[in-house]
């Protein structure tokens, strides 16, 4: 085991095979929270071995996501760095030395099984319901003369690692202490096409690498007998193993980009939630809160507090409650100035606004936007509702579920409304609210909310909007009268 008190090194390693999943950015938090707390670095390796799920825009969307919850990584396939290249399609004649090595000592061999032998093989053990299931080694032993002598023979063969008969099934674990696998069939190692397989290539690049530390999920535990023997037979020392538990949805089942949006690592910039929140929320999933007394907690704290010990092995539960929760206390800890750009920044990207903002409509937001930041959760949840104040008067839709709000006196009410206004000199939302209670609660007999109702549907086309007067002061005198006329007009 490596000292824990030396600098580590860490590395995630996810496979452009599509958006990037959130499990990436589970493991790469917590793998960088270790390299951070001992100074030592956080690799990112793309493992693009699988040239069949390969998707050539989803390395990008890697880097921007990553980059956007401000888990920055210090070597990698964009950034360079002393074990160059970082991505394994760039090192495949790193690999073939390595194998024919494992040739060459016994530790491998040629298989010349087609998929069509594999695929019959597999379903009669599965109809014969026996014990040890896997390759059968049919090609073990053979030269490929035997061996094409023989039914489903493919002319490319792949190699296999040849598992011993008493390889070691118990490993230690960072997390859970010792580890029993189950026992590896003769897996893989080099393809028909000369690109390795994730085994051989991960024990081969994290060695070459110097990583200390192998952070993964734990569905890779019945795989690690397998790293474990390729470490011992290419004579080098094994990382140390933590295996993270899986993030579940709430009925425990494992959580898809197939079944659950949310598995998508992009998503949550889509919908608008806080880098800092979801960094927050991923912290919490698998450890307990680093103060006793709440669940928020910066980045900063959680290196400090860190201890592989601590990290809980239950199954955590993507609950997205208590994501939403923690994006609506960051967007309440910021200043409304911070909220604005924000708001904006998310509203372009997703096209929610058609064009930038000008210099006015964005102060028109900076003025708006502590309205609302109490009720927020989502960043998307702004323009929504403040959409009303960027419409030019005559543009104003007013909604006909709005309309048919409206009572029979609606006019009535508009007229007083209108009146009240027109003679105020300051236009404040104190003096607002001050004129129209005077003039309509009082002056008419109204209930405040029969009285603000139709004023509230001219402002903004909808019977729900932020603060009634507070909205008319940054709608201006001019603005708020000619909408309080159209629809006092359209009656």
């Amino acid at each position: 085991m490596t000292n824990s008190l030396a600098p580590a090194r860490l590395r995630v390693a996810p496979s452009p095979t599509g958006d990037p999943h959130v499990g990436t950015a589970y493991m790469s938090l917590f793998n960088l929270a270790y390299a951070r707390q001992t100074g030592g670095a956080f690799v990112l390796r793309i493992e693009d071995t699988d040239r069949a799920r390969y998707v050539a825009d989803s390395e990008q969307q890697i880097y921007d996501s990553l980059e956007w919850l401000g888990l920055n990584w210090d070597e990698g396939p964009d950034k360079g760095g002393p074990y160059a290249p970082y991505r394994q399609s760039e090192r495949l004649e790193t690999y073939a030395p390595f194998v024919q090595q494992l040739l060459d000592e016994g530790h491998a061999y040629y298989c010349w099984c087609s998929p069509e032998r594999l695929a019959e093989m597999r379903k009669a053990q599965e109809a014969s319901k026996q014990a040890v299931t896997g390759y059968d080694r049919l090609c073990y032993g053979k030269t490929r003369e035997e061996r094409a002598a023989l039914p489903g023979f493919s002319e490319k063969p792949v190699v296999r690692m040849l598992i011993p008969d008493d390889v070691s099934l118990v490993f230690e674990d960072l997390i859970r202490g010792q580890v029993n696998a189950p026992r590896p069939d003769d897996q893989v190692i080099l393809k028909t096409d000369g690109f390795p397989t994730y085994h051989l290539a991960v024990v081969v690049d994290d060695h070459l690498m110097a990583i200390t530390h192998v952070v993964r999920g734990e569905e890779w535990i019945s795989s690690t007998p397998k790293h474990l023997l390729l470490y011992r037979w290419l004579g080098w020392q094994a990382p140390a193993f933590a295996h993270m538990p899986l993030l579940r949805n709430t009925d425990k089942s494992k959580i898809s980009k197939r079944k659950n949006p949310a598995a998508r690592l992009m998503w949550f910039r889509e919908q608008g939630y806080l880098p800092e929140a979801l960094r927050n929320f991923l912290q919490v999933l698998a450890y307990p809160p680093v103060h006793p007394d709440t669940e928020v907690a910066s980045f900063e704290e959680f290196i400090a507090a860190f201890d592989w010990a601590k990290v809980n092995t239950g199954g955590p539960i993507f609950d997205l409650a208590k994501l939403n929760w923690l994006n609506g206390f960051y967007i309440r800890s910021l200043s409304p100035g911070e909220l604005a750009d924000r708001i904006i920044e998310h509203a372009i990207r997703t096209g929610q606004l058609a064009k930038a903002p000008t210099e006015a409509e964005r102060e028109v937001l900076r003025q708006a936007t502590p309205l609302i930041q109490e009720r927020m959760v989502l960043l998307a949840d702004a323009i929504p509702q403040l959409g009303y104040l960027f419409v030019a008067d005559a543009d104003l839709v007013v909604t006909p579920e709005a309309r048919a709000t409206l009572p029979a006196d609606a006019a009535t009410t508009l007229d007083a409304a209108v009146a009240a206004l027109e003679g105020l000199d300051a236009f404040d939302h104190a003096t607002i609210e001050a004129a129209l209670r005077a003039s309509l609660v009082e002056g008419l007999g109204l209930k405040p909310r029969f009285a603000f109702g139709p004023v509230r549907v001219a402002l903004a086309g909808t019977t729900v909007s932020p603060p009634l007067f507070e909205s008319m002061e940054i709608l201006g005198k001019v603005s708020s009268l000619a909408r309080l006329r159209a629809l006092r007009a359209s009656l």
